[in-house]
């Protein structure tokens, strides 16, 4: 009886046991969504009268900091940056100050969205700790935003300026001084605001800085400005502009490639052979006879001469007002020789020419060693155009759909700068139908200036197709490949069919390029015809294009 009693006495302790346990069972509960809050800081925040060189932010909870470098925001700049600590997690953050502060000036450290708890990284989005030395906080404000004259896209982390005109003031501030204000576009926004500012004439300047040290370099730096001074306070929302300057023109010494060639490294714009450099190369009182041609994505030249026996040649450059020359020792190399290939294998599209690269320049081109026959053996009545400085030689004729095309070039029917003649070549390609295309017509309305390049690009920003416009509002796009594309139109300001970019010190602004406001997709055998309104800004949001089907 005694033992049963003692049975059941245990059985009953241990379901007592097992409730309370999954009574007090841990089940994780809801998530943490909130920020972090900061319960205290010493000197309070938007204190006056700052005079110390210590500031302690106190939250209610650890926190981490993330990205600091990128996101922490102090304006005016400091010449030397304050040492942020702990870089553990804590619930204390102390900023100890290293430089002289200047007097009667408001700060803000802005810390954009690197406060965040440390359990689940909930940022306290925007925090900014204000205080001044003088006795009142500047409380001004200016907001626009940032957007790449030339591409879709702006890149974060802009970084937008403020500079002081005044008496002293020189357009060369922006080389070799901190702005007085300074604030960013952060990762996600294209917008910018300055809060806490002083009345006053300034500077408006955005740069992508990407040495972090508020000061431009043109060699890596992007820029965009406000063509004219701006007084503050002011409500109006400005726009910047983001481009890469072009450098001016700068040649680097010589250095040989072969028995036959130099390379000569550039600084600035050399795009085609009307805007190369006279290069003239010299064995003491002698000039040489020379090919300069453009070295494949490279900022190269290549100077092509003649084998000679000789231990030193000069080299003079002269563009503009820019001249260099140089003396340098040269060696006995391996010569370069002839070779050709052919820029398309296979499938040839109608809105191409059929090109061949050289290897040297060529110096003769003889259309009568060089024949097309079409599929039915008969033969192609053809031009043909060399490009000296980019070593490519280019054919032109009709091309029929659904065709077969041979190219077939005889001995000796290119001839390069050494004399070298080709083997004999042969080139098979071939047309695709046009039901295997579409069609895109493009109508301009509200264009303010002539000329105007359109171009359809893919979405990493490649120029696919372009046509040049100085009259008519309709542009077509006959026989392109399907794909979704980008629409873009440019005012080609000075007429030299490409864009321009801007000069800060010119106060030249970019030339204007307006984006369609979606992708048009173009299918096999479709047209596509589509209203491009230039007077409307780029927008993400998406317009309709009106589609009908090809009935031939």
């Amino acid at each position: 009886m005694l033992k049963n009693n003692l049975k059941y006495t245990f059985f009953l302790l241990l379901l007592i046991t097992v409730g309370c346990a999954k009574r007090g069972s841990i089940t994780g509960g809801l998530k943490d969504t909130i920020a972090p809050v900061l319960k205290a800081s010493f000197p309070e925040n938007f204190s006056k009268n700052f005079k110390g060189n210590e500031i302690k932010l106190v939250f209610d909870e650890n926190i981490k900091l993330k990205n600091l470098n990128k996101q922490l925001i102090i304006s005016p700049p400091m010449k030397n940056e304050p040492l942020i600590l702990p870089t553990t997690a804590s619930k204390t953050i102390t900023i100890k100050i290293k430089d002289t502060l200047q007097p009667n000036t408001t700060y803000s450290f802005n810390f954009g969205q690197s406060i965040a708890d440390n359990n689940e990284g909930n940022p306290f989005n925007q925090f900014k700790y204000v205080f001044s030395t003088g006795n009142y906080i500047d409380s001004l404000s200016l907001g626009g935003t940032v957007k790449s004259a030339y591409d879709k896209e702006v890149e974060s982390f802009v970084s937008v300026m403020l500079y002081d005109v005044n008496d002293t003031f020189k357009d060369s501030i922006v080389y070799n001084e901190s702005p007085r204000y300074v604030t960013n576009t952060l990762d996600s926004l294209k917008t910018f605001s300055f809060e806490n500012l002083k009345a006053g004439k300034y500077l408006l300047v955005a740069m992508k800085d990407y040495n972090s040290n508020n000061k431009y370099n043109p060699k890596t730096d992007k820029i965009g400005f406000s063509t004219d001074f701006i007084t503050i306070p002011n409500d109006t929302l400005y726009e910047l502009e983001l481009f890469k300057e072009s450098l001016p023109f700068k040649t680097f010494k010589p250095s040989q490639a072969s028995g036959n060639r130099l390379f000569v490294g550039y600084e600035g714009n050399v795009n085609s052979a009307a805007a190369s450099p006279k290069i003239v190369l010299k064995t003491n009182n002698d000039i040489l006879s020379t090919i300069i041609t453009k070295f494949p994505k490279k900022d190269s030249l290549q100077v092509w001469y003649k084998p000679i026996k000789v231990d030193s040649l000069n080299l003079a450059v002269a563009k503009d007002k820019y001249e260099a020359n140089f003396n340098f020792k040269i060696k006995d190399q391996k010569k370069d020789t002839l070779k050709i290939s052919a820029i398309q294998t296979g499938n040839l599209k109608f809105r191409e020419r059929f090109a061949l690269e050289s290897s040297t320049p060529i110096i003769r081109v003889e259309n009568s060693k060089i024949s097309v026959i079409n599929n039915s053996k008969t033969a192609v009545v053809f031009t043909s155009e060399y490009d000296e400085f980019n070593q490519k030689l280019y054919f032109d004729f009709k091309k029929e759909p659904s065709e077969n095309y041979t190219f077939k070039l005889l001995p000796g029917a290119l001839t390069d700068f050494f004399e070298q003649t080709n083997d004999t070549l042969t080139y098979k390609l071939s047309t695709k139908s046009t039901a295997e295309y579409g069609n895109l017509t493009v109508s301009l309305e509200n264009i303010k200036q002539f000329p105007v390049i359109v171009e359809l690009t893919n979405t990493k920003g490649d120029v696919l197709t372009t046509e040049y416009t100085d009259k008519n509002t309709t542009v077509d796009f006959n026989l392109i490949e399907p794909a979704l594309y980008t629409l873009r139109a440019i005012y080609d300001t000075n007429k030299n069919k490409e864009w321009d970019p801007g000069n800060y010190l010119e106060k030249r602004q970019a030339e204007e390029v307006i984006y369609f406001s979606k992708e048009i997709d173009v299918r096999a055998n479709w047209d596509v015809n589509q209203i491009f309104d230039l007077s409307i800004p780029y927008t993400p949001e998406p317009k309709k294009t009106t589609d009908t089907k090809n009935q031939n």
